[in-house]
């Protein structure tokens, strides 16, 4: 059994959250990513990192709005909680649009071409939420339906959560690991010049994410809901066939 606690050490007499330091090591490895594959698109020397300093920061915050948004009766008695971002609480959706968006200002401020700026952002998305996912395991958030067979009980295939003493399906696990398998083919495929066209990688990490999202979020048992429909998963379906939709369209056209 893995047990460790959501508080990693403290600086100071402040407390440093696992939560938080997962997120930032995913953030910096991302950029990383991104700054040794900006030349590769033609783009300007430190483009990654000035589009991170203006879609980080919005990306958190799109993040966290998102999730307070569908979550507000928890925060209605005490509105400063919303603040709290170290107890859990961003939604990696609200996080892409809200990078999307600031990747959309930047663009046109430095006139760059969008799409170009979203494949080169695709495969640190990935990584970035492959690594940020282990802060909920730290949190003991974001798990699934309770273990029921002997064999299921063990991690990867789950993990013990403390609250209710019971092991749940490790959904944040399949999540991380599918996200890695997402950068892994998204490099692969780009070396070998499978993206034709700018926003192809881009659709394609929409695409396969989606897919699933769409799969393990019918799993989780903190889904954000809108009446009777879980957000997230509704999302992720529409993404999909969306994006298949769009990939289909422009496969059966050619690349200028």
């Amino acid at each position: 059994m893995i047990e460790l606690s959501s508080t990693g050490f403290s600086v100071g007499g402040v407390s440093v959250h696992w939560y938080g330091v997962t997120i930032a090591v995913g953030i910096l490895l991302a950029i990383l990513l991104a700054a040794r594959r900006e030349r590769r698109y033609g783009l300007p020397e430190d483009t990654a990192l000035d589009l991170a300093l203006w879609g980080v920061p919005a990306a958190i915050l799109g993040a966290r709005l998102y999730y307070v948004a569908f979550s507000w009766d928890a925060y209605a008695g005490d509105p400063v909680r919303a603040l709290y971002i170290w107890e859990g609480g961003l939604a990696i959706y609200g996080g892409i649009l809200g990078g999307l968006l600031a990747g959309f200002a930047y663009a046109r401020r430095k006139r760059l071409r969008f799409l170009t700026l979203c494949d080169l952002a695709a495969p640190s998305f990935a990584l970035g939420q492959a690594i940020g996912r282990w802060g909920n395991f730290f949190n003991q958030e974001a798990y699934g339906i309770a273990a029921t067979r002997e064999w299921q009980r063990r991690f990867p295939i789950s993990v013990f959560i403390r609250a209710d003493g019971q092991w749940h399906l490790a959904t944040f696990f399949y999540e991380s690991a599918w996200c890695l398998l997402i950068v892994l083919f998204l490099l692969w495929a780009d070396r070998r010049r499978w993206f034709r066209r700018p926003g192809d990688a881009f659709f394609t990490y929409v695409l396969l994410y989606a897919l699933e999202r769409t799969v393990v979020e019918g799993l989780r048992t903190d889904s954000l809901y809108l009446g009777p429909v879980r957000v997230s998963q509704a999302l992720s379906l529409l993404a999909a066939c969306a994006c298949a939709a769009i990939l289909l369209w422009r496969g059966r056209h050619r690349a200028p």
